[in-house]
């Protein structure tokens, strides 16, 4: 047996522990009418429209109301062109590992809508995670503590403090904490609120994705300043304050926000780099935005994810220079596994092993989180097998370093009880 080949078979038998997903539950899973087209929930339908697919296109497929054949006849040009991406690729694995059936086709599209509706039972995710993709624990970003702790451990949300910028977000926020909010101090008490409630129900760390919305960088302010743009909310009616006008306050926030993730000593994640969907702004998402945050709160764990793509060696600079910044692939392996790959290499010999966590699933279907578990685990196999090779490590120390990055170093960084 070759050296790569010697790595991936023990690389497939370490538990992964999975820094990050969105899977729906499985109750939900096994209530809703599912087919082929319950894979393009996300990710390969972004490449759809990339590819040329009319956005009306891909509701109408999604729509399991339709006769699945018309909405065959729709998908399959656009289908041909997305297939050689690496979100197509995973699909592929999925549907041939766990259902046996190779390839995505109009000879197959009908037995894998077939088999999807037979697996819509009590332990399919067990089978998928567990069995299957030898996963040991997930973190679910679902917005609710409430998850299978046998598979998963949950992760929270405070982005809806951070944005809160009118009458209806605070009415949402008073009726969600239970409490009354007339001023700055009284927010800020019913943010202290959820993360007590939080924390009490096992959340192992916090999430901003804000990156979406507008850019990562978060000053300083005073919060006097806050304070009266906060007040402003209250003379609006209905709009509130724009984004462009928030955007002083909603930086105080976070700023409160990392200080009660310090207190409660829980990893802080934040989206950079890559937006999913189609038409965003990705110089907002430079995780080099992020460098006053480090700067001041030496005490925070700040988990950087999807590798920063494509500002890959910038967040090398930041993860080499800073002790509290961790590097996080998750997504990472369907961008691009080369990419991915490519910056593994750097990273290895640019920063501490510790800092590096090697694979998070990020889907909304469990099926997709499997697949891309095997691409990391191969991608990971095929460097360290190149590090080997060219003399940078040993075997056993490759082994070592896959270990670490698949299961340890999340496992530490999230203080997990496995």
């Amino acid at each position: 047996m070759n050296l790569y080949n010697r790595l991936k078979e023990e690389i497939y038998k370490i538990p992964i522990v999975d820094t990050h997903e969105h899977l729906m539950s499985e109750e939900q899973r096994n209530s809703q009418p599912i087919d082929i087209f319950y894979f393009f929930a996300h990710y390969a339908s972004s490449d759809l429209v990339s590819g040329g697919m009319p956005r009306q296109t891909l509701e109408k497929i999604r729509n399991t109301s339709l006769p699945l054949e018309e909405r065959w006849r729709d998908f399959a040009p656009y289908w041909e062109r997305i297939r050689s991406t690496a979100y197509a690729k995973a699909l592929l694995i999925a549907v041939r590992d766990l259902f046996q059936i190779d390839g995505i086709s109009e000879d197959t599209y009908l037995a894998i809508s077939e088999r999807l509706r037979a697996s819509q039972k009590k332990g399919w995710y067990r089978y998928v995670l567990k069995e299957r993709g030898n996963i040991a624990l997930s973190l679910q970003y679902v917005g609710t503590m409430d998850v299978d702790r046998e598979l998963f451990r949950p992760v929270a949300y405070y982005d809806h403090f951070i944005t809160a910028r009118s009458r209806w977000d605070i009415n949402t926020l008073e009726k969600n904490y239970n409490v009354s909010i007339h001023s700055l101090d009284d927010f800020l008490k019913a943010l202290d609120i959820a993360f007590a409630g939080d924390v009490k129900a096992g959340a192992v760390g916090i999430k901003s994705g804000l990156a979406y919305s507008r850019i990562l960088r978060y000053d300083k302010v005073a919060k006097a300043d806050a304070e009266r743009l906060f007040n402003r909310i209250f003379s609006h009616l209905g709009e509130g304050l724009s984004w462009e006008e928030a955007k002083p306050l909603q930086d105080f926030i976070m700023h409160e926000v990392i200080k009660r993730a310090i207190n409660y000593n829980l990893p802080i994640t934040i989206h950079t780099g890559l937006q999913e969907g189609n038409a965003n702004i990705i110089t907002n998402s430079n995780p080099t935005h992020l460098v006053n945050l480090f700067l001041e709160y030496e005490e925070a764990k700040f988990d950087i994810f999807h590798g920063g793509y494509p500002y890959t060696s910038e967040l090398a600079t930041l993860a080499k220079n800073f002790q509290n910044v961790y590097i996080d692939m998750c997504w990472f392996h369907i961008v691009s596994p080369f990419a991915a790959r490519r910056a593994l290499h750097e990273w290895l010999e640019t920063i501490p092993q510790n800092k590096i966590m090697g694979f998070g699933g990020d889907y909304i279907f469990v099926e997709g989180a499997y697949a891309h578990s095997r691409m990391a685990r191969d991608n990971i196999a095929i460097v360290l097998s190149e590090k080997v090779e060219e003399g940078y490590f040993s075997e056993e120390e490759a082994l070592f370093i896959a270990q670490r990055l698949l299961h340890e170093n999340p496992k530490e960084l999230f203080n997990l009880d496995i």
